[in-house]
């Protein structure tokens, strides 16, 4: 009996351990705090985020299991293939500093902002870490 207690203990605290461990995983995420989803702004725009459950490190610290930096992604979708490094032209901007905001230029009309979170080496986690809004730059 005293075993059977004992084993199903170890498997009970393997259970909880496991469950938190995934619990955990889903809670990552990025905001965009700044500006606001569907606001109407003026360039430069500047783009803020904060990070939950990842930390935010310069790309020159290496791939860190957790850790990354923000990227933008302007007026394109979140890469198809999550296994390859986030390209770096005008719609994909890299903010491999470790920086949190950055100012924008951009063109009146309507914009997506996209922010993906990547590990240090460029390449997004998977799931995609990321979250969305749209602006009118008047």
């Amino acid at each position: 009996m005293k075993k059977f207690l004992i084993s199903a203990s170890v498997a009970m605290v393997s259970l909880l351990a496991l469950g938190f461990t995934n619990a955990q995983a889903s809670d990552n995420s990025v905001a965009i705090t700044e500006p606001a989803d569907g606001a109407t702004v003026a360039s430069p725009v500047k783009v803020c985020m904060e990070t939950h459950g990842v930390e935010v490190e310069p790309a020159k610290n290496g791939v860190n299991d957790g850790k990354g930096h923000h990227h933008l992604l302007v007026d394109v979708d979140v890469p198809g293939d999550l296994s390859k490094p986030i390209g770096k032209d005008a719609n994909h901007v890299h903010m491999g500093d470790g920086s949190t905001c950055k100012e924008l230029e951009l063109g009146a009309g309507k914009h997506s902002i996209t922010a993906l979170f990547a590990k240090g080496n460029h390449v997004p986690y998977s799931p995609a870490i990321s979250n969305t809004i749209h602006v009118t730059v008047k």
